[in-house]
């Protein structure tokens, strides 16, 4: 008996029970499914946050104000004593300051620098053209290094300029965001906006940069440093330092010699700096890791479906095996050969798990055009090979044992099964 004749045998034997082909390949398909579309959503949001931190510039450092002292660290620039269980006494956190970012402009000690940007963040600015009024989410004064190195390029208009800051010049380049509440569709270039009182002159207006999570990155406006500070935040410490590197294999570098400065700047000796450094290489690194993981363990997750399927292929063909006992005792005592038992057996658990892994294919594949919980799906090329691969070894794996069941069976003892 040849291949065609064993897969025309089987094919009779799977449409002589419709309903149960399709309910047993329907266990196979949503097993398939699961696991190209968790995959999908694991590398979706892998995506997603990996270009939000790219929006960032992956060669730059933020330093933003801590503690040092005993008391194990009270967070972001914050006052109250943190909870480490360490009595110890805590010393006063030294601010971040203007002469601080100066200092790390030095080519000499710190090489692998390209840019420094001081920034300040004047709060609660609420600003206003017309009639119309919107509380600015984020007041930024820094320097035009600013938005090269935190990747914010304009779209219309232009950058404010070293000469700006210089003069402390009252220019501002806005968010999308902000644009479309003061100004709606009227063009914003070379008007004016009355910040917290103080007018403003519109310059620029930045590339939209959409969402990162529950902030709205394209909410902000930034400002030349001393124009912010002389109006709206007073000439206190800064809110953070923004370093660029000279290049993203240079960041490792840039950040040690960010931190030799400020060690010694802030009499830092203890190895418990006030100041924390942010590194976007090394959380990109960490981020891809650890969503590189969660990937993993969904498709692991889907994967025990694949599983559950088998084990019903298994109960299908030992009942099919059992109702078609003399069928079996007929076909051996005209000469049919244990192979060609086997082989039919077989090639029906085969062409059930893999009808059912090519449906659960194009049902994840569908599934990968729509948005789950924020996220667009990204399918995965290896993952489809894979869980087919897989739907199709289960298959085989989980219909040798009724196959082999159903070749071993004496033509006499089959002929007289009732």
């Amino acid at each position: 008996m040849n291949q065609l004749e064993i897969l025309r045998f089987a094919l009779r034997g799977l449409l002589a029970n419709k309903m149960r082909s399709a309910l047993t390949t329907l266990g196979i398909l949503i097993g398939v499914a699961a696991v190209i579309l968790l995959v999908a959503v694991g590398e979706g949001s892998s995506q997603s946050i990996q270009k939000n931190i790219q929006r960032l510039g992956a060669n730059t450092l933020t330093i933003s104000p801590s503690f040092s002292g005993g008391g194990g660290g009270g967070g972001f620039g914050g006052r109250a004593p943190g909870g480490g269980g360490n009595t110890g006494p805590r010393t006063q956190a030294r601010q971040l300051s203007l002469a601080d970012a100066k200092a790390l402009t030095d080519r000499t000690l710190a090489p692998s620098v390209r840019s420094v940007s001081p920034v300040v963040n004047a709060s609660s600015s609420t600003a206003a053209y017309g009639a119309a009024s919107h509380t600015i989410a984020q007041f930024v004064g820094t320097y035009p290094s600013y938005f090269e190195a935190m990747n914010k390029p304009v779209a219309k208009g232009t950058y404010f300029f070293n000469d700006d800051v210089l003069a402390a010049r009252k220019v501002v380049v806005l968010g999308q965001t902000v644009v479309e509440e003061l100004f709606g569709t009227v063009d914003p270039i070379g008007r004016q906006v009355s910040v917290s009182g103080v007018p403003f002159t519109v310059v620029g207006v930045l590339k939209e940069s959409g969402s990162t999570g529950m902030q709205d990155a394209d909410d902000v406006a930034v400002a030349p440093l001393p124009a912010v500070q002389q109006s709206l935040s007073g000439f206190g410490s800064l809110g953070s330092i923004v370093v660029q590197a000279t290049g993203a294999e240079a960041t490792t570098a840039a950040q040690s010699e960010v931190t030799a400065i400020l060690n010694q700047r802030h009499g830092i000796t203890d190895g418990n700096p006030d100041y924390r450094v942010l590194n976007q290489a090394t959380l990109q690194e960490t981020v891809s890791e650890a969503t590189g993981t969660f990937t993993v363990l969904l498709g692991a997750v889907a994967a025990i479906s694949l599983l559950v399927g088998g084990i019903g292929i298994t109960n299908i063909m030992l009942v099919t095996v059992t109702e078609r006992t003399r069928e079996i005792g007929i076909r051996k005592a005209i000469g049919a050969p244990r192979g060609a038992i086997l082989g039919q057996f077989l090639m029906e658990a085969t062409l059930l798990s893999l009808v059912g892994g090519l449906l659960g294919v194009l049902v994840a594949f569908l599934g990968t055009r729509f948005t789950v919980a924020g996220i667009e799906p990204v399918l995965v090329p290896s993952s489809v090979a894979l869980a087919l691969g897989v739907s199709v070894g289960i298959g085989l794996f989980f219909g040798s044992y009724p196959a082999n069941r159903a070749a071993k069976l004496r033509p006499i003892q089959a002929l007289r099964h009732e």
